[in-house]
C-alpha cells in the first residue's frame, strides 16, 4: 500500500540498468525467450495512473497483479462511505486517508510500475538463464 512512498526511484533506476546489463549478456536465442515472455508481463505506467486517478477503489493496484491490495483498498473505501453516513468526521478521515495514499501512488506511478516490471522481469531472468 505504501509503495509509493517506500521506494526510491534512484534505486529501481539502478536496479533496472542492471536487469538490461543481465539480458544483454544472455545468448541471442534465451534473450529472444526472454523478451517474449517479459512483454506478455509488463505493465505501462499510464494505465496503472488513469486507474488510480479515476477510480480509488484499488483497481490499479489489481492491474499489478496485487489483489489483496485492491480488495483492502476497496473495502476501506466501502467502510469510509458507509461510516460517513453513520459518522461523518471518522468518515472523511478515512476517505481523505485514502485519498492521500493514492495521491502519492499516483504522482509516483512511474516508479511504482518499473519496479513492478524490475521484479517481473528478474523474475523470468531467474526461469530462464543458464
Amino acid at each position: 500500500m505504501f509503495d509509493a512512498i517506500r521506494l526510491n526511484h534512484e534505486a529501481v533506476e539502478a536496479e533496472e540498468e542492471e536487469i538490461r546489463r543481465q539480458v544483454r549478456d544472455l545468448p541471442d536465442p534465451i534473450r529472444l525467450d526472454y523478451h517474449k515472455r517479459l512483454k506478455k508481463r509488463l505493465k505501462d505506467p499510464d494505465t496503472y495512473a488513469s486507474l488510480n486517478y479515476f477510480f480509488l477503489t484499488g483497481i490499479h493496484h489489481m492491474y499489478l497483479d496485487k489483489y489483496a491490495r485492491g480488495i483492502l483498498n476497496l473495502v476501506m473505501l466501502i467502510v469510509g462511505l458507509l461510516t460517513l453516513v453513520v459518522l461523518p468526521p471518522l468518515g472523511i478521515v478515512i476517505i481523505l486517508f485514502i485519498l492521500v495514499v493514492e495521491l502519492m501512488a499516483l504522482f509516483r506511478s512511474q516508479t511504482v510500475v518499473k519496479d513492478h516490471n524490475n521484479k517481473i522481469s528478474q523474475q523470468i531472468l531467474d526461469e530462464i538463464a543458464p
